[in-house]
């Protein structure tokens, strides 16, 4: 009899009108925990899903072995990707952690014990990405990423990953909401890994409107809170409004001095330099502190591992 894993597995599967993908990814993720794994759950977030998403699991599932158990948690409405896996991770009570950000497979099954293997050996956060051209957005948003935040570790398109309960255990201390996981398993300062793989189906898997109006949201929001593009921006733009109003300030003396302006026009044009020099420097304070308490309440962390490594 082949020997199979003790740890405890949870996998988390996010679910959005994905009615045409389960049979596949189901058949495929079901396969791999019978034959490896001892005990195992499977925890599907249905995340406001329309389509027949959850009958088919149901119809999946029902000779699954008693040694897997298979929830589904059903969100109240449309809460995106990573509210969604938030829930679901919490709800987990294994050693290790699968997170199916999608149930896309463009890889070979074997890919999933070759991410857990990796994690044995001591790395805390594996992921899987396909070695394939980053689509052009996605690429200019890891560019910006990379260029305006203090991160080390480069970040890339991934299909799933694997957690420790340590690095779980240790999210959580940091954050009561992870807005963008990916960067905050980047920096939780445990060992990371990426393992690359070539891509076995180049088929389009199309979002739904939801699906891509968050997503966008999410770029957004993720750049000006890890990163500090926001107060980059604002203090260019006030070097630029300081300099005409600088300009201004003067060009209102020369046409006082040299030339006869309407009366009250050199007056008003000195109180708008002085008043939108003084505004964009208030403001540059402002952003400047806001980005100081977000760093403080939410970004940073007391202190951060290197590793940790038992000697006895």
């Amino acid at each position: 009899m082949e020997n199979k894993e003790k740890n405890f597995i949870s996998s988390v599967v996010y679910l959005h009108n994905d009615e045409n993908n389960i049979d596949n990814f189901f058949t495929m993720l079901l396969s791999v925990l019978e034959r490896n794994f001892e005990n195992a759950e499977i925890i599907c977030v249905n995340d406001s899903s329309s389509d027949d998403s959850i009958n088919r699991i149901k119809q999946i599932v029902k000779d699954v072995p008693t040694y897997i158990s298979v929830s589904v948690l059903n969100l109240s409405g449309f809460h995106g990707l990573e509210t969604a896996m938030n829930s679901g991770v919490e709800l987990s009570i294994g050693d290790f952690v699968f997170e199916f950000d999608t149930i896309k497979v463009d890889y070979d099954e074997s890919m999933i014990m070759n991410v857990y293997k990796k994690a044995l050996e001591g790395y805390d956060v594996v992921s899987a990405s396909p070695n394939k051209k980053e689509k052009f957005f996605s690429k200019m948003f890891y560019k910006l990423y990379e260029g305006y935040s203090d991160s080390h570790k480069r970040l890339r398109t991934e299909r799933f990953r694997i957690l420790s309960r340590r690095v779980i255990n240790r999210v959580d201390s940091m954050h009561k909401m992870v807005l963008y996981r990916k960067a905050v398993y980047a920096d939780c300062g445990f060992n990371t890994f990426s393992l690359s793989y070539d891509v076995t189906d180049n088929k389009t898997y199309v979002m739904d409107k939801k699906a891509k109006k968050y997503k966008k949201g999410l770029a957004v929001d993720t750049l000006l809170l890890f990163t500090d593009i926001g107060y980059r921006f604002s203090v260019v733009m006030t070097a630029v409004m300081m300099f005409v109003s600088v300009f201004m300030l003067l060009y209102s003396i020369v046409i006082y001095l040299m030339a006869h302006p309407v009366e009250g026009w050199t007056t008003t044009i000195l109180f708008l330099s002085f008043a939108f020099f003084g505004l964009f420097g208030i403001l540059t304070i402002i952003i400047k502190y806001l980005q100081l308490i977000i760093n403080l309440m939410f970004k940073r962390k007391r202190y951060i591992y290197s590793g940790i490594e038992k000697i006895k």
